[in-house]
């Protein structure tokens, strides 16, 4: 079974992404110093066909959706054996642990992994496919980016891309590969900074230290009050538990960031300029000089999955 990928192992030319309203795939060629997008395909779907969800069956009509990848696949004019697959974040639960000393064998260190996320898990930890990724060290310890997902629902997707006619041979969340995307952009990524993906219903924000993950919020569809709300909150938590000194950067992907006076709101609260995520340094259409705002909020996820495997 794949496992969820923080930001590790090179995925397939073909990136997929199915989301609760649309399957979207790029193919890509290149390297980080000049990757770009040969062909690209979004197909939306029928609302209630896929409902991200961290303890439910997630891939409600699998016929709809396994019909959106292969029309992807279509209008990419190829059929990849292999993708990389992005899921949405609503799939996995993120926690953070920290280790005062790492066991050199990465078996040892797996198995300390799940014993401490085990008693907080929301589901049986034998059923979970748990991944987790270095995030900062310092003189107390090291702290690990742990994702679980329960493993029948992470099947869910693979099947429906199997379905559609290519394996996924690697699997992450939506917005830790908006992270990888913006860490292409600025791979100084000095100081603290902030990265929303204010997807369709749903919002993450995520905290970085220098090019640390520290902080990672996902608010779902039921979760009620404004995105602004959500940022709010987060900032308060930075200053009062991560002494933040105040962010370098703020980074917005997302449509829902679109409504009128939503940006002015949030650099009103966080007291900084807010910008949309740029791609175009480190990424080329092949079929357009300049993509739409739109264009990039949708490919966004499934391009930082390419960019962090050409790093």
């Amino acid at each position: 079974m794949t496992a969820l990928s923080l930001f590790r192992t090179p995925p397939p030319d073909v990136t997929v992404e199915v989301s609760s309203r649309r399957v979207s795939a790029v193919a890509l060629s290149g390297d980080a110093r000049g990757l770009h997008v040969t062909a690209h395909a979004v197909e939306p779907l029928a609302p209630g066909a896929v409902v991200p969800a961290l303890n439910a069956s997630n891939i409600a009509v699998p016929d709809a959706v396994a019909a959106a990848v292969r029309a992807v696949f279509e209008r990419l004019g190829r059929r990849p054996g292999r993708v990389a697959l992005v899921v949405p974040d609503a799939v996995a639960k993120v926690s953070f642990v920290r280790f005062a000393s790492v066991p050199p064998k990465v078996a040892d260190l797996d198995e300390m992994v799940r014993f401490q996320v085990r008693k907080a898990a929301p589901f049986r930890i034998d059923d979970a496919t748990v991944a987790h990724a270095p995030g900062l060290a310092d003189s107390a310890g090291r702290e690990f980016i742990v994702t679980q997902a329960r493993t029948d629902i992470v099947a869910e997707y693979e099947r429906a891309c199997a379905a559609g006619g290519a394996h996924a041979g690697l699997v992450g969340l939506a917005t830790f590969n908006v992270i990888n995307a913006a860490l292409s952009v600025d791979p100084s990524a000095a100081g603290d900074w902030l990265v929303i993906h204010a997807q369709d219903e749903t919002a993450s924000i995520a905290i970085l230290r220098e090019r640390h993950l520290v902080f990672f919020r996902h608010s779902g569809a039921d979760a009620g009050g404004p995105m602004t709300d959500l940022v709010h909150q987060t900032a308060m938590y930075y200053q009062d538990r991560l002494a933040g000194p105040g962010f370098a950067r703020v980074a917005v992907v997302g449509p829902g960031l679109d409504a009128p006076g939503v940006v002015a709101d949030l650099e009103r609260r966080l007291g900084t300029g807010v910008r949309a995520l740029d791609l175009s340094s480190v990424v080329r259409f092949a079929d357009r000089p300049t993509p739409t705002k739109s264009l990039i909020d949708t490919l966004t996820p499934a391009l930082g999955l390419a960019l962090a495997s050409k790093a």
